[in-house]
């Protein structure tokens, strides 16, 4: 018996790596025989790295400028001349210092992306021809303009003097400086790992969007979005109309307008984070002789099935002919709406104990009941047909 496990991690509970490892335990102790195969998978944004480094990349420390312009510790990983760089390392919310209770202090206007920026020249210092970013989780409204200025570039006023850090600085911005952008950037390819198909401005914007998430109310919503109006102006002024087009393009917005640097000045091709981890975890090449697929994430909801981990999973497996099972903290998905999405059953841990506050922090020991009880159930998962 081959069971190839692959989820994404727990939000707030487990990462994908514990996930892996306590449904696991449960499996084999029902079923000692058989094989497990570890596959942890993100899609794109945090725990990409994890993911890279357990198919095989190495993983590479540096330290990099936090999104409040405190050092942090953060790193990408690297396979032959590939890296993969996570923003949500050193740019995210959780590389933010936090107040006196641990949480993180948000700060929308005023983060900025420039320890990413310094990543990747850290990536292409170690070799790297070709760049991985996956953008999820990020704590910056700046419009990528932290990450250019990591590279080398400079943003200036109508004075000549540098901005300081953050998207609300955008709004006195005269000049985008780009010849000192890190030559290595024109030869390289970048891919850019973004889910979220939001343009840089607007009603659907990067800060109209994900302001809110980040600490902004509607007057600084507004103001972030005027100043990233501002800085596609200034970009187009360096670069010509091809800057107003990127601004355009699905995926600007993605984490705070990362993604329209990176389609603009990188040059970057923007695919489905879940598409990319997946090929260089190399899951397709892992269902030969596989009798079941278990995959899942905290909340399996609506969310989900739009190219979320669950769902490029079981497409996957669903490829090779191999059933997929779901397992989630919680799920707002009715059965005929997860069954039509290809699970032949889905576990809950909050079938095992209602209380999400109880679930999230005993999700480990629950994990590990799901996948005793998945055992236990497997001649009907492997015909397709839902347990008694």
């Amino acid at each position: 018996m081959r069971i190839v496990v692959a989820p994404d991690k727990f939000k707030g509970s487990l990462e994908a790596t514990d996930v892996v490892e306590h449904l696991a335990a449960g499996i084999r102790s029902v079923e000692p025989s058989a094989t497990v195969v570890a596959v942890p998978v993100a899609d794109g944004g945090e725990g990409t790295l994890d993911a890279a480094v357990g198919a095989g990349f190495v993983a590479c420390s540096t330290t990099v400028t936090g999104p409040a312009g405190n050092p942090v510790e953060a790193g990408f990983a690297l396979l032959d001349r590939t890296a993969v760089v996570e923003m949500a390392l050193a740019s995210g919310l959780a590389a933010l210092p936090v107040d006196e209770d641990g949480a993180p202090v948000l700060d929308a206007g005023g983060a900025t992306s420039r320890g990413t920026g310094e990543l990747v020249r850290a990536a292409l210092d170690a070799g790297a021809t070709r760049i991985v970013l996956g953008v999820g989780g990020s704590a910056c409204t700046d419009g990528g303009a932290g990450l250019l200025q990591g590279l080398g570039a400079r943003l200036l006023d109508d004075e000549g003097a540098e901005l300081g850090r953050g998207g609300a600085e955008l709004a006195r911005l005269a000049r985008v400086d780009l010849t000192g952008l890190d030559p290595r950037v024109q030869d390289a390819q970048f891919v850019l790992a973004a889910d979220v198909d939001n343009p840089l401005t607007g009603t659907n914007g990067a800060a109209a969007v994900f302001g809110p998430q980040k600490g902004a109310d509607p007057d600084l919503v507004a103001s972030l979005d005027a100043a990233l109006t501002v800085f596609r102006d200034r970009l187009a002024d360096a670069l010509g109309p091809a800057a107003l087009t990127a601004a355009g393009a699905p995926g600007a917005g993605a984490a705070g307008g990362v993604g329209y640097a990176a389609l603009a000045v990188l040059g970057a091709q923007r695919r489905p984070g879940i598409d990319v981890v997946l090929e260089f975890v190399g899951l397709a090449d892992r269902m030969a002789g596989t009798d079941l697929v278990v995959t899942g994430e905290g909340s399996l909801d609506e969310q989900s099935l739009g190219g979320k981990t669950p769902m490029g999973v079981a497409t996957t497996a669903h490829a090779a002919g191999v059933p997929v099972v779901a397992v989630c903290g919680r799920t707002t998905l009715d059965e005929e709406t997860r069954r039509a999405a290809g699970f032949v059953r889905t576990y809950a841990l909050t079938e095992l104990e209602p209380d999400p506050r109880v679930s999230m922090r005993e999700a480990g020991r629950l994990l590990e009941q799901v996948g005793a009880r998945l055992a236990l159930e497997l001649p009907a998962l492997l015909t397709g047909t839902r347990p008694n």
